[in-house]
């Protein structure tokens, strides 16, 4: 841990990641990621697994480096621009890093493909990925590796790639609520990936890198209580025309007209960090490079695609923006590292360490993941790291409460204290 933020670092996440030992930076945009971060990731990256799947896509796994030549087939090579860093192998053969995987996905889709029985399908990863940028900044906001979910479906006609692209927003949403966060789907343009139908997500924060305008109705939704099922197209319609019907905009895509529309009382403002993107793209890579299934009739289709990224790296910067206090990051119990922080204020008082040592192999017991901090250091030195890791829990064990069998509790999130005993304290960590 770092007891003074570095003098590059601009924007809170990135200062606390350093002070909280979370990351360290190896070269510019690019960081080693601590065992503390790491544990972290993993979470998010469980998270946004779990709801792939649940809402039927297939995991597999790309490769990082790719042909050029997948590239020249889809007309992108030269057009993507010096974000992509193009390299050449000993046997002078043009390769790149990849920035992102249609062709790739496209090229394998065309060489195990035949008929529209295996459609549609969804596929997808979670992969380090690579794009240059000129002046990488905000730590892992905006770096130049970064780890990303990305999915790609394939679909024999419009109707059931809308159904695709429903499907992957209602994961989305899902997701993003698992991870703690209100993310907003707004409306947004395509960009290099192409396509005439996208959305991005964006997390409110106070240091967002963009202004938002949205409905309040958006704010309290619980997605996964909702009716909304996967399999049914009535439902993921009806999701479909509600996100279309609520007024959500970037400071980019902003309309006074429609937001005078919605009704003074739920017009809300803010700021967002977009941590999301979902396109769909109809033939845009399929029919470029000539991939095609028979089709009912028995004549050759060529399938519609999407694509749908996360920024895994990212979501914990995001995380960090929309969940911070003077004192450091505030984690959300899905995401954090450990969910409870375990503190000795003496660590030379020997019950005190009898009593926190019986503590931590109950907590352990009964699955609950628990940082037990039994450093010779001052107890307030101790409780400020508990603060800055943003533990969900602090249990916290001392001399004067031991001797009536107590031990304090505090809620990170709220700052709120109980005094309560051993048995008491086990039971609502357990229990909760």
């Amino acid at each position: 841990m770092l007891k003074e933020s570095p003098a590059d670092a601009q924007i809170v996440s990135h200062k606390l990641m350093l002070r909280a030992g979370l990351v360290r930076q190896t070269a510019a945009g690019i960081y080693a990621w601590l065992p503390l971060g790491y544990r972290v990731l993993r979470n998010i990256e469980q998270i946004v697994r779990d709801e792939q799947d649940r809402s039927g896509a297939i995991e597999m796994l790309m490769p990082t480096l790719q042909s050029a030549e997948l590239w020249r087939e889809s007309g992108r090579y030269d057009a993507y621009g010096p974000e992509m860093l193009r390299i050449r192998d000993r046997h002078d053969r043009d390769m790149l890093y990849g920035p992102t995987n249609e062709e790739m996905i496209t090229s394998i889709f065309r060489a195990e493909t035949r008929s529209y029985r295996d459609l549609p399908r969804t596929l997808y990863h979670i992969q380090w990925k690579f794009r240059d940028e000129v002046r990488p900044r905000f730590g892992v906001m905006r770096g130049r590796e970064f780890l990303m979910k990305d999915a790609y479906s394939f679909d024999i006609d419009e109707a059931g790639a809308r159904m695709s692209y429903y499907t992957q927003m209602l994961a989305y949403l899902r997701t993003f609520q698992r991870l703690g966060i209100q993310a907003v789907p707004m409306k947004a343009a395509s960009g290099p990936i192409g396509g005439d139908l996208s959305h991005e997500f964006i997390v409110l924060a106070p240091n967002g890198e963009s202004e938002v305008f949205y409905d309040a109705a958006y704010e309290g939704f619980d997605w996964h209580q909702s009716d909304i099922d996967y399999g049914d197209e009535r439902d993921l319609q009806r999701l479909f025309k509600q996100v279309s019907d609520t007024y959500a905009a970037t400071d980019e895509t902003h309309d006074e007209k429609q937001w005078g529309k919605v009704k003074e009382a739920n017009r809300r403002t803010g700021r967002g960090i977009e941590v999301g993107h979902i396109f769909y793209f109809g033939d845009k890579y399929s029919a470029a490079m000539d991939l095609k299934v028979s089709g009912r009739d028995g004549h050759e289709v060529t399938p519609l695609m999407g694509s749908y990224g996360i920024g895994v790296s990212r979501l914990v910067g995001a995380i960090i923006e929309a969940s911070h206090d003077d004192a450091g990051i505030i984690w959300p119990e899905g995401v954090a590292p450990w969910r409870v922080g375990l503190v000795t204020m003496r660590a030379d008082d020997q019950p005190s360490r009898e009593a926190a040592e019986m503590l931590y192999g109950h907590l352990l017991g009964a699955g609950v993941e628990t940082l037990y901090d039994d450093r010779d250091e001052r107890g307030g030195a101790k409780l400020a790291s508990m603060d800055l890791i943003g533990l969900p829990w602090q249990l916290i064990v001392g001399p004067r409460g031991i001797a009536t069998g107590s031990v304090e509790l505090k809620k990170r999130s709220t700052g709120e204290k109980h005094e309560l005993s051993i048995e008491s304290a086990l039971s609502r960590l357990v229990g909760a």
